[in-house]
């Protein structure tokens, strides 16, 4: 029984770290599965995680360097 808890645990430390880990994309796109499976349009959420996503990319493609490591859209200055 014990090793079902931690299999379950293990699980769910993988759900929290990949929803954490593609943030704004990953809950766009669980947000449009539940509109859809309620009935509902989930049109707006699915364009919103193509932007999230396509805002992701950019920001990996941007070169980094120690002069602007902390600069752009998620830093905060």
């Amino acid at each position: 029984m014990t090793e079902y808890i931690i299999i379950t645990a293990l699980i769910a430390i993988a759900a929290i770290g990949a929803v954490t880990y593609f943030g704004h994309t990953a809950r766009e796109q669980v947000g449009a599965m539940a509109q859809e499976l309620s009935g509902n349009d989930g049109t707006t959420q699915m364009s919103n995680a193509g932007k999230q996503a396509k805002n992701a990319a950019d920001e990996g493609d941007a070169e980094k360097n120690l002069a602007n490591y902390h600069s752009g859209p998620n830093s905060g200055t």
